[in-house]
């Protein structure tokens, strides 16, 4: 069987020549410069680029730019331009910020100058892009979601519990938070702290009403929760504005204190009454009664 060709379209039908919007639209007569830091993990430099502005414009919007006009080579990470991939972290005049929600003009610094910089708590890779792969590995130490036996799903949950639940849910992982915590950006404590969105996500597990886990030797231990002293830097830069420290981790640290240093819960530890399995194991035992016929008395005879 063979085809007909198909019609020639009419010159209402014909695809428009450009499937995209120009760099022209809602252009300003005004430039701003953009010093972007080009490199890898052994060294590099900041590059200044002159790039015309938009109405609107925001720092990703200006990195694409420069990929287009000048520096097809520069390498930066995005994907939804909407602020909810978490994927164009980076830092904009020294603060971690996502690039596709931080405008040209509200960033520029005394100079005028937008300095746009990779996340300085992770390796490099090129560029704007570094390497973030250690995060899904700790994320990977967490013991997961763990209800009773026989609880399965739908749960019924109270709606304060659903409301502070549903806060931990909104992170996006974009990691701006690891990037400016102090432990983790000048002392590289990567080794003994998890850092603040590992914690929002033990506390997620942690104060959900139908989890049962144990996760509080683990903050103590391998997640240094110790190690945190609550400046609030993680929750200044959230982009989802959730309340890491005062939500997530404080509660988490009342609980550590409350099983570990808090002297009224150790003393009524040692001299709160054992249950009665556990006096059986540690009573001293008496010696066995004996048998009567061992003894050599006449044994019982039946009634009658």
């Amino acid at each position: 069987m063979t085809l007909a060709p198909p019609a020639p379209a009419t010159a209402a039908e014909e695809p428009p020549q450009s499937l995209r919007i120009t760099y022209d639209d809602g252009l300003t007569d005004r430039t701003a410069t953009v010093r972007v830091w080009r490199g890898d993990g052994t060294g590099g430099r900041l590059v200044d680029y002159a790039v015309p502005l938009q109405e609107g414009m925001v720092v990703l919007d200006a990195i694409h730019w420069i990929q287009a006009n000048r520096a097809p080579d520069l390498a930066c990470r995005w994907n939804c331009k909407a602020g909810k991939c978490g994927s164009c972290s980076a830092e904009v005049n020294g603060r971690p910020r996502l690039l596709c929600k931080t405008r040209v003009e509200d960033a520029g610094g005394p100079d005028g100058q937008v300095v746009v910089q990779p996340m300085q708590s992770f390796p490099i890779v090129r560029d704007l892009v570094t390497d973030v792969s250690w995060n899904y590995e700790v994320n990977a130490t967490i013991p997961p979601f763990t209800p009773a036996a026989g609880d399965a799903a739908p749960f019924v949950i109270p709606e304060a519990d659903l409301v502070r639940v549903e806060e931990y849910r909104r992170c996006i992982e974009c990691f701006l938070c690891q990037d400016v915590c102090h432990v983790l950006r000048e002392h590289r404590a990567t080794d003994r702290f998890v850092g603040p969105r590992f914690l929002v996500r033990i506390a997620s597990l942690e104060l959900h009403p139908k989890d049962t886990r144990d996760r509080l030797p683990l903050l103590r231990a391998e997640a240094g929760i110790g190690y945190c002293n609550i400046t609030k830097c993680c929750t200044e830069v959230c982009p989802e504005h959730i309340k890491i420290t005062d939500n997530a981790i404080i509660p988490l640290k009342e609980r550590v204190a409350d099983r570990e240093f808090d002297p009224i819960r150790a003393l009524w530890r040692r001299l709160r009454p054992l249950p009665m399995a556990a006096w059986a194991a540690v009573a001293p035992q008496g010696p066995a009664e004996e048998d009567p016929a061992e003894k050599g008395a006449p044994p019982e005879l039946p009634p009658g």
